[in-house]
């Protein structure tokens, strides 16, 4: 099969198109035809080395996917030809930027019947992330107001649609170009973080979802007992002692995977009250493409690599 590997960390050229063994799966697991595979800032950042996630290369990056069952071990939940998407393995190596990857089938859930398999590689990481810190880390219930740093990006798109779906009331912070784009998403007030300090604009927010590593900032804009989400902060335990002791909220957001949370997204997005926003493709052999684009943050939602 094809794969996209890298013997050394560096820049998006690093990313070689190479012919390997294709997996073969163990019990329980799934062997899936990989028709998409969605690029986030993490694999970006474990390409350069700024992120040491999965050690020394080489090694493959990437961990979303969209695709078909084309084998199953003993026990899988799925049967072959079912359509599944998922983020197996996180944050061990899934070298998801191949034709066959194989992995656990309740790290994987259906593909929403509503999207084609580009969109649908569009969701795992990215709304898991959102779901993780939102739903299960806040509870954001309805009426809460709900502050989401980086609102037009891949996790930012889909935490505004999701605590929209909770009944949240939703403040998005976004650059000016993107406003429209965010308030189609659903956002009640964008404000452009960029000429306007959010700390001064916003007050008496029940949670703050902090993508960008401003959590002490964050915490200006709570309410008294109000949460921080935190998704490249989660391991900062003295921020986290700090948040709790002016008397907040401090959950801190590994990603991981959960089949179960994506049937619920599945099932919103089929209800058409979550879509993914999909702003570039490219085919497998151009990865060091949309590794440049991801690495520049302009993507507008989710950046894409098609296969056959």
């Amino acid at each position: 099969m094809r794969a996209v590997v890298q013997k050394t960390f560096g820049g998006p050229e690093v990313l070689e198109l190479v012919e390997k063994e294709r997996p073969v799966p163990l019990s329980a697991e799934v062997l899936i035809r990989v028709r998409a595979s969605a690029v986030n800032p993490v694999d970006v950042a474990v390409r350069s080395g700024a992120f040491p996630l999965l050690g020394e290369p080489p090694f493959g990056v990437g961990w979303d996917v969209s695709g078909v069952v084309e084998e199953v071990g003993a026990g899988s939940r799925f049967k072959v030809g079912d359509e599944v998407y998922g983020m197996p393995f996180f944050p061990r190596a899934a070298n998801a930027y191949a034709e066959y990857v194989a992995a656990p089938s309740r790290q994987v859930a259906r593909k929403p019947a509503s999207l084609d398999h580009v969109h649908a590689a569009a969701l795992p990481l990215a709304a898991l992330t959102a779901w993780q810190g939102l739903v299960d880390a806040a509870g954001v219930a309805e009426g809460d107001r709900v502050l989401i740093h980086r609102a037009a990006g891949g996790v930012g798109h889909l935490a505004v649609q999701i605590a929209k779906v909770r009944g949240a009331e939703v403040i998005a912070l976004a650059s000016a170009g993107k406003h429209e784009f965010v308030r189609g998403l659903g956002a009640d007030e964008v404000i452009d973080y960029q000429s306007v300090d959010f700390t001064e604009a916003v007050k008496d927010v029940d949670v703050v979802f902090d993508s960008t590593a401003q959590g002490a900032r964050s915490t200006r804009v709570l309410r008294p007992g109000g949460t921080l989400v935190s998704i490249l902060e989660h391991g900062n335990r003295e921020l986290a002692a700090a948040v709790e002791a002016d008397g907040f909220r401090f959950a801190g957001v590994s990603v991981e995977p959960d089949y179960a949370a994506l049937e619920r997204i599945a099932a919103l997005v089929d209800a058409g009250r979550i879509r993914p926003h999909v702003g570039a493709t490219f085919p497998l052999a151009e990865a060091g493409k949309a590794h440049e684009l991801v690495g520049a943050g302009r993507a507008l939602g989710k950046v894409v690599l098609t296969l056959n």
